[in-house]
């Protein structure tokens, strides 16, 4: 027989189910065994002469660390190295670097390209049982997993820094739509056309050209917020303050379209950028 021995029983618990779940046979399930050695170490022993349940216990092993230990390594690391405590916040690191690892974030994977978790478990997986038919699960991690362990810091690291990127965002914006609140509109509609640059028209359609703007900016918004605002769009608009945007764009998830909706909230309107000039014709033929 087999044996991986695991210093939490719950561990052992855990993976005894994910082979169970792998074979699903009553023949094979038979050939595996969950036994307590104590209050907390556990084994899970497994027939190693059946070529077709060791292969279903790889699977499990490294589905186990995947969807279970992961998340367990995370949450360590966050508190342990960093220090985090509240778990709202914890919860929002995690599901930054979960995102990560889907593949949803393209603009921080770029930062630590030179990682394959998953290529790297599977090959520390193999290892192990071609190696050993048993061995400690607790061993295996402090011994085989220590660099695995080390890049796992630079997810932690990278979801740290985009967190409280985030964080200061909102704040921002915060900032912002209590500025804007406390403002009399300057233009009661504002059409903003997003092409391959933005074009400011009044609510008559007449083009409020660049000149008009920059006269229009309140100073103190660049000063106070020197790095984050931008003096070609944001501040025209913050300064302005209108009761509507309409802005006409392709794409809405545009970094400056999304922004602008942050800002304004339920001002903006979001229209087709093949819709301005229909909306230009009907509002002279009216």
């Amino acid at each position: 027989m087999a044996e991986i021995t695991f210093q939490n029983k719950e561990d052992a618990s855990q993976f005894h189910n994910y082979i169970q779940h792998q074979v699903q046979t009553i023949s094979l399930n038979e050939k595996i065994t969950l036994q307590n050695e104590d209050d907390n170490k556990a084994k899970v022993k497994i027939d190693k002469d059946i070529k077709e349940l060791v292969e279903a216990s790889k699977v499990a092993f490294l589905q186990f660390i995947i969807k279970i230990k992961l998340h367990d390594w995370f949450r360590m690391i966050l508190k342990e190295k960093f220090f985090y405590e509240d778990e709202d916040e914890i919860q929002q690191i995690l599901d930054i670097i979960y995102s990560i690892i889907e593949g949803e974030r393209e603009d921080l994977e770029t930062l630590i390209h030179d990682i394959n978790m998953n290529q790297q478990m599977e090959k520390a997986v193999s290892q192990i049982f071609d190696e050993q038919y048993s061995f400690s699960f607790d061993s295996f991690v402090r011994f085989r997993m220590r660099p695995y362990m080390e890049q796992l810091e630079k997810y932690v690291e990278i979801s740290i820094d985009e967190y409280k990127m985030e964080q200061e965002y909102q704040m921002f914006i915060q900032t912002l739509r209590q500025f804007i609140s406390e403002r009399a509109p300057k233009i009661e509609q504002l059409h903003l056309y997003v092409g391959d640059v933005v074009t400011f028209y009044d609510q008559y359609f007449s083009e409020i050209k660049r000149a008009e703007l920059v006269r229009m900016i309140d100073r103190k918004l660049i000063s106070n917020h020197p790095v984050y605002i931008d003096s070609v769009t944001i501040a025209p608009l913050l300064s302005i303050s209108p009761s509507k945007i309409y802005v006409y764009t392709d794409d809405e998830e545009e970094p400056l379209v999304r922004t602008i909706q942050n800002i304004f909230e339920e001002r903006v309107r979001l229209r087709a950028v093949d819709d301005f000039q229909q909306f230009k014709n009907n509002f002279f033929e009216g």
